[in-house]
């Protein structure tokens, strides 16, 4: 079995709860676009904004949470699965590098977990600019690393 760079996993256990989103989101919104009379077999042309518009004028709005959710899982983590795949092909994924990738994973599974349940934007936001701080770390010990400043 070959080895592989242990920063992987956390890679992989983010994709994981990206389609458990996924899940979760159809597993919503089906049901709230029956109650709210929408017919998603006849559309023709209509957008996400609009249906979460719908949605929500028509007094669906937690069903919008999951989705807005999953999209968000689509922004911010596309860099985190950058710097990630750096180290894991520089050789920094691992030590400090490893815990800061898990704890990234952590806070947007957390993140995930506020929006789709009781979406206060104060606690999402904190949790938001954690997860983010940890995306800057990976980042500058990517480029020291690269540079030869500092082996993480």
């Amino acid at each position: 079995m070959p080895e592989h760079s242990p920063i992987l996993t956390p890679i992989v256990a983010l994709i994981g709860w990206t389609l458990v989103i996924w899940v979760w989101m159809y597993a919503t919104r089906l049901p709230a676009m029956s109650r709210a009379k929408i017919d998603g077999v006849g559309m023709v042309g209509s957008t996400g904004p609009s249906l979460r518009a719908d949605l929500i004028a028509r007094g669906e709005v937690r069903a919008s949470w999951v989705a807005d959710n999953y999209n968000h899982l689509h922004e911010q983590p596309t860099l985190f699965y950058a710097v990630a795949l750096v180290h894991a092909l520089i050789g920094t994924g691992s030590g400090l590098n490893l815990t800061i990738a898990w704890a990234y994973v952590g806070l947007r599974i957390i993140h995930s977990i506020v929006q789709v349940t009781v979406n206060r934007v104060v606690v999402r936001f904190s949790v938001f600019m954690l997860s983010s701080l940890c995306v800057v770390a990976l980042t500058l010990h990517a480029a020291m690393a690269l540079h030869g400043w500092h082996h993480f």
